[in-house]
């Protein structure tokens, strides 16, 4: 066909870096489509060189890269294919980063400091990214650095359906600090349980400082929800639940298992943590595969969310704002 009853279809593609490639491969499958082939090398001098295996032009790219560590190396890399992506004609290049990198930068705390979470929002958008789509963001705010489209997913359902058992009827959901309590508001809604907050003073980016327990923990089992973890401060804050009274095994729901090292030893150390359960929002190499951890996929989230947006559909009643 040709002139103005011209149909113009661009095909459905799902591409990956280095960082997920098996939830890339996840997402494809429930799609109905075959991974995109790519190439990507790490050279001598540890620069990173991208290729794409395939013809792209014209087509509707969703390339899925979580910039988890190594950060940098997987947010180079991110940049280097979408400049590829668009030397290569594709029709469009939508970003699906379901852990976005510097999200805990997103303000200027003190003097002389770098928006570094601003810096990534331009990068992406000068790099030619059409779409981005991420996961539990640490800052709701660094939806408003983009001028593009932003959809910005929860693994709230995924999470609160896996605690909605009779096991659970007699916890109650904590959050760790003031920043998580909307989250945790929706975990108690959900779930029908009391919501306790906790309060903590940062030491530094290392460190946190348990000050207060608001709310009523006596005689219930914690279940403890935040974003991400990385070194394990949160476990750090069990002393304060049980001195005011938790009891039972504490059960931790957190969207991006990050898991540094002093986590994975807490976790083996402290006998009151029953569960660690996650999401592949990262991947979580072999050595981190901890017994307590339990790992909820969120490639049918994605692999829906992109089928709406490449069909023109409407995702509003799919976005959950916390």
């Amino acid at each position: 066909m040709s002139g103005e009853n011209a149909v113009s279809y661009h095909p459905l593609r799902i591409f990956s870096g280095s960082a997920h490639p098996d939830l890339a491969k996840e997402i494809a499958d429930i799609l109905g489509v075959p991974l995109g082939k790519t190439t990507s090398r790490r050279l001598p001098d540890t620069e990173i060189h991208v290729m794409i295996d395939e013809v792209v032009r014209d087509q509707d790219i969703f390339f899925v890269q979580p910039c988890s560590r190594p950060v940098n190396d997987h947010l180079m890399e991110l940049i280097l294919y979408l400049d590829a992506f668009r030397r290569a004609s594709a029709h469009s290049v939508s970003v699906v980063i379901p852990y976005f990198p510097y999200a805990r930068q997103e303000r200027m705390a003190r003097g002389r400091e770098a928006v570094s979470a601003r810096v990534v929002a331009n990068m992406l958008e000068l790099s030619g990214a059409a779409r981005v789509i991420f996961i539990d963001i640490h800052a709701r705010a660094i939806q408003g650095f983009f001028n593009i489209p932003v959809d910005p997913l929860s693994a709230l359902p995924l999470l609160v359906d896996y605690f909605d058992k009779p096991e659970y009827a007699n916890a109650a959901i904590v959050s760790p600090d003031v920043g998580r309590a909307s989250l945790a508001g929706k975990y108690a809604e959900l779930l029908n349980l009391p919501l306790v907050v906790m309060q903590k003073r940062r030491m530094s980016f290392e460190t946190t400082e348990t000050t207060h327990v608001v709310g009523d923990i006596a005689g219930r089992q914690p279940i403890v929800i935040d974003d991400m973890m990385a070194g394990g401060s949160v476990l750090k804050q069990l002393d304060a639940l049980y001195d005011a009274g938790a009891v039972g095994k504490a059960a931790f729901s957190i969207t991006h298992p990050i898991l540094l090292p002093s986590a994975l030893k807490r976790l083996d150390e402290d006998e009151r943590i029953g569960k660690l359960v996650v999401t592949n929002t990262v991947a979580v190499p072999p050595e981190s595969r901890h017994p307590k951890l339990e790992i909820i996929s969120v490639a049918p989230l994605l692999a829906d969310i992109i089928n709406r947006i490449h069909q023109g559909r409407s995702i509003s009643k799919k976005l959950i704002y916390v």
